[in-house]
């Protein structure tokens, strides 16, 4: 069993037993649900940068990477920074996330926000508007087609952008559907965390031209984004890369600055 296995066995879990505390009538009643959403895909189309950044304490290949920031600062360092959007990890067990991390983030800050999570039922969707979020990430490696779709639909139903993520061929050739809005090809292998920008230059000819394209893992660098740009990469996801800094909404916008110089 991998990683990602492990992770989505207990997701299953997890999800069974937040239905059982928090009823759907409760998700529906909160005051987001009418929130209008900001799109991360128009974003990203006018952006110079395409940089989406990401606030993250931990993860299973790197353990801690920052335990010290609040959601909130980070959250207002980066769209000070000018970045087109936010990604929070809101899973608990492996990543040190929270959907409280969603909210805050909500409450501080108007750009987009992505939640990045294990997504594997409508319940987790529906969780994700009502604490704020503009954006879903799907993840193709662990969703068949039926549930990429009925997962997709459902999300442009209360009007979130849809991020679908890929790591092979295969999995975009079962993807590519009109729900979507962007597809990120990870450059990370889940099954052995090894990373290399060669996936997202491989796979980009693969990606039809209607949806977004976006790199994620492994951006560590200004020349990463040069090189990928060619291949028709609009969105950058960036991390760790901000996160093991002290400040990072200081780090994304000196880097962002030299980007666009």
């Amino acid at each position: 069993m991998n990683i990602l296995d492990k992770i989505v066995a207990d997701k299953r879990k997890e999800v069974d037993l937040k239905k059982s505390l928090i009823p759907v009538s409760q998700l529906e009643q909160s005051v987001l649900m009418d929130r209008e959403t900001a799109s991360l895909a128009q974003a990203l189309k006018n952006s110079g940068s395409g940089i989406i950044a990401e606030h993250k304490r931990r993860s299973p290949s790197k353990s801690i990477i920052n335990q010290d920031l609040n959601v909130q600062d980070v959250a207002m360092g980066y769209e000070k920074a000018g970045v087109c959007g936010m990604s929070v990890l809101t899973d608990g067990k492996y990543f040190g996330g929270s959907l409280d991390d969603l909210v805050l983030a909500r409450a501080a800050v108007h750009m987009p926000l992505l939640r990045k999570e294990f997504i594997i039922d409508e319940y987790q969707i529906l969780e994700a508007k009502a604490y704020g979020a503009d954006v879903i990430l799907l993840i193709a490696a662990v969703l068949s087609r039926a549930e990429i779709k009925s997962l997709s639909e459902a999300a442009k139903k209360l009007n979130l952008d849809v991020l679908l993520e890929v790591h092979n061929e295969e999995e975009i050739h079962k993807s590519i559907m009109p729900s979507l809005d962007m597809l990120g090809v990870n450059n990370r292998n889940l099954k052995t965390f090894e990373v290399s920008l060669e996936t997202s230059k491989n796979l980009s000819k693969l990606i039809p031209d209607e949806f977004i394209k976006v790199s994620e893992s492994g951006i560590s660098s200004i020349d990463a984004i040069t090189d990928l740009k060619p291949y028709g990469y609009q969105g950058f996801l960036i991390g760790e890369n901000f996160m093991k800094t002290d400040n990072p909404g200081q780090y994304a916008t000196e880097f962002i600055k030299t980007l666009e110089s």
